[in-house]
């Protein structure tokens, strides 16, 4: 690593952001599986797109397809998949996108990570604090029965451990909240930011 220096390029974040008419940021969406964090996610940036944003979604399936499909799922590997996608992020985040991140990241410890990864003030928290009976009531792709028949192992919330964000920038909780609502929130927080106009 002391022979890799970081490139200064001729065109900066600030130039890309002036372009775009935006700040660059990344909304990071953490919470349990089937909390909506893909559904609030997606339904935002058409939100955005809507608007003239200049976005782009990190998917947790999406990024095991390719950057990631080396990966299993021990700790270990989620966290080496999430630091990754810190990584790709704050490229993005460079490049003047506003970045929207859909990850369990069930520890403090990574999700801190990344904040570190990207530049001072560009890590926006949306904690979707559904709850687990809510999340196994959705159970869309049938994971937590799987988890509980012991099928899937170091599942969160069965038998990996969530470690629920203690000052998120905003908390959605899909299970009272439409996803119109949700959408409102955010948009609201992005304006108050000085993100989006």
């Amino acid at each position: 690593m002391s022979n890799i220096v970081w490139q200064q390029h001729q065109v900066s974040r600030g130039e890309r952001e002036t372009q775009k008419q935006q700040q660059a940021v990344v909304l990071w969406f953490t919470g349990l599986s089937g909390a909506g964090k893909s559904t609030v996610a997606g339904a935002l940036e058409q939100a955005l797109l809507a608007q003239g944003a200049h976005t782009y979604l990190l998917d947790g399936d999406n990024v095991r397809h390719g950057l990631c499909a080396d990966l299993g799922f021990s700790e270990a590997d989620r966290t080496e998949n999430l630091r990754r996608v810190g990584a790709v992020a704050g490229l993005m985040v460079d490049a003047g996108l506003i970045v929207l991140s859909a990850f369990i990241s069930p520890l403090k410890s990574q999700r801190d990570a990344i904040r570190r990864a990207v530049p001072e003030g560009k890590f926006i928290e949306v904690y979707v604090a559904t709850s687990l009976e809510e999340c196994e009531k959705r159970d869309v792709k049938g994971l937590y029965q799987k988890a509980r028949l012991g099928e899937i192992k170091n599942f969160t919330g069965i038998s990996d451990p969530y470690e629920a964000p203690e000052h998120a920038d905003i908390v959605l909780d899909t299970g009272l909240l439409s996803l119109d609502e949700s959408v409102q929130q955010l948009l609201q927080l992005l304006r108050e930011r000085g993100i989006i106009r």
